[in-house]
């Protein structure tokens, strides 16, 4: 099994999506190990001092006035950890929770939270032993971190509480932790705090949907190739050189790839024979422009993730030399921010694939193919109703692309009095990219059929590709009227594993 070795300079998206989607193994180096002991002395040495620290020896939020004597600080570690596991709602996903663990257990090796080593260790125990703590859907707000999220992960590391053991089963998380042989951690000065301080669930939700939106976008530059030889449309609008002149470059990858996976279409143009047209409608024209600046977004997302990945955000932090000091860098705005960026990108990717299947069931529109491509119109209804589901998906894309982030609602007596709502953002990216990917498969369902309905023309060998790999995906071809659902769910597993990209990549090489 693969193992991610986490030390004091942070870890990698592909770390990430080890840990929460393939159950890698992980380990702390050396360096970590060393790094954590460090600042446990200097946590030691501040609450040996007479005067109080904040997140050491007082309160929290609108209670850190208080100072709290060394007898009470175990049970105030405690405390805040119960207190804070307040989460309400369904159960996260499992990759979610394990992404959480994963990325809070990163912060704490860096040496900057003052967290002791064999936390630090019992947070890797639990992961390796695939147990995974049960987190709500509601309780974090995005600010002093993911709070009630976390707040459950450490109850877990404290034995309370449910969890879900490798099997799948949940139980009291102190039976789960004796039957792999793990020991509870009985927390001291600041680790409570540092368990929950940081903005680790939003990241991971935002790292995971990065690596599913970097499929889709592919997959749906290709479904835009196949809506576009499907239509009898003209590549010449794919021309790199045209692409040039306004240098955006996610818009020449798009570009890039849908010219690919059209070389060699005996079906494109085609109507420039006998059916002249000046240009194709903008869902088909400016299908690189508008993939490409979602592209783009991804970029700029990604920029972001990485640099949440090599962050520490605690509050307090030890920094080097000893200080120990407050901060603001749990606040959630930077990711908040790019998880909507993103779902709007997305809803408006899904709304342009949505257009062309429309025009492709048309036939005041495609081009000489039969209404709804239907095979008998008017006995048959065809793809009808697959329009209306896509449409349907769209509009509440459209609804998920209200920013979350917009929003603030003042907490812990206007202590905390502007927040971040970058949970809440993510979990509605993990939505929107949910419906894209049914979204995108609907039309490459719509395309490859109106493909093969397009007798005598050939298409792209990348298109046959395509084609032939989705048939052997169960997804059905032209015919009388069927249970229609069952190819639609055919058409979104084929997506959603990436067999639309593989098929195309395997005739024209990687696409960008």
């Amino acid at each position: 099994m693969h193992t991610v070795v986490v030390g004091t300079s942070g870890v990698t998206a592909s770390d990430v999506l080890a840990v929460a989607r393939a159950g890698a193994r992980i380990e702390l180096s050396g360096e970590a190990v060393a790094a954590l002991a460090a600042a446990r002395e200097i946590v030691d040495a501040l609450a040996a001092e007479p005067d109080p620290v904040y997140g050491v020896s007082t309160g929290f939020g609108a209670l850190a006035t208080r100072h709290i004597s060394p007898e009470l600080r175990a049970q105030l570690q405690r405390n805040i950890v119960r207190s804070h596991a307040a989460g309400m709602g369904p159960r996260v996903e499992r990759e979610v929770v394990r992404a959480l663990m994963f990325l809070r257990l990163k912060t704490v090796c860096s040496g900057h939270t003052g967290v002791r080593p064999e936390v630090a260790q019992t947070m890797a125990d639990i992961l390796n032993a695939g147990i995974t703590p049960v987190v709500h859907e509601y309780g974090s707000l995005g600010c002093s971190g993911d709070l009630a999220p976390l707040s459950h992960c450490a109850l877990t590391l404290m034995g309370e509480g449910d969890a879900e053991g490798p099997d799948g089963v949940v139980r009291p998380a102190g039976e789960l932790l004796a039957a792999h042989g793990i020991t509870p951690v009985e927390l001291r000065e600041k680790e409570g705090l540092a368990l929950l301080n940081g903005t680790d669930g939003m990241l991971g939700m935002l790292v995971m949907a990065l690596a599913d939106l970097d499929t889709l976008y592919k997959s749906a530059d290709v479904t835009a190739a196949l809506s576009m030889e499907a239509l009898l449309g003209t590549d010449k609008v794919l021309a790199p050189e045209l692409h040039a002149i306004r240098p955006h470059p996610g818009q020449a990858a798009s570009a890039a790839n849908m010219l690919a996976v059209l070389k060699g279409s005996g079906l494109i143009g085609h109507h420039q024979d006998d059916a002249p047209r000046v240009q194709d409608a903008y869902s088909v024209r400016c299908a690189p422009q508008v993939a490409g600046a979602g592209r783009d977004t991804l970029a700029h997302a990604r920029t972001v993730a990485e640099r949440e990945l090599a962050a520490a955000v605690d509050n307090p932090v030890v920094l080097p030399g000893g200080r120990v000091e407050s901060n603001g860098n749990f606040h959630g705005a930077p990711v908040a921010y790019v998880l909507d960026f993103l779902a709007i990108a997305a809803a408006d990717l899904g709304s342009i694939a949505e257009r062309r299947t429309d025009r492709l069931l048309d036939k005041n529109r495609s081009h000489g193919l039969p209404p709804f491509l239907a095979d008998d119109a008017g006995v048959d209804s065809g793809l009808m109703i697959a329009q209306y589901t896509q449409a349907a998906l769209v509009s509440e894309m459209k609804r998920l692309a209200v920013p979350a982030s917009a929003d603030s609602i003042p907490s812990s007596a206007m202590q905390e009095d502007h927040v971040s709502m970058g949970w809440s953002a993510a979990r509605k990216l993990r939505t929107a990219v949910d419906n894209l990917t049914r979204i995108v498969a609907i039309e490459l369902y719509a395309a490859t059929r109106a493909i093969e309905l397009r007798e005598g023309l050939v298409p792209a060998p990348a298109s046959r590709a395509v084609i032939e790999a989705a048939r052997a995906a169960g997804v059905q071809g032209p015919g009388p009227d069927r249970f229609l659902a069952p190819d639609l769910a055919a058409a979104d597993a084929f997506v959603r594993a990436g067999g639309v990209v593989e098929a195309v990549e395997g005739v024209t090489g990687p696409l960008a």
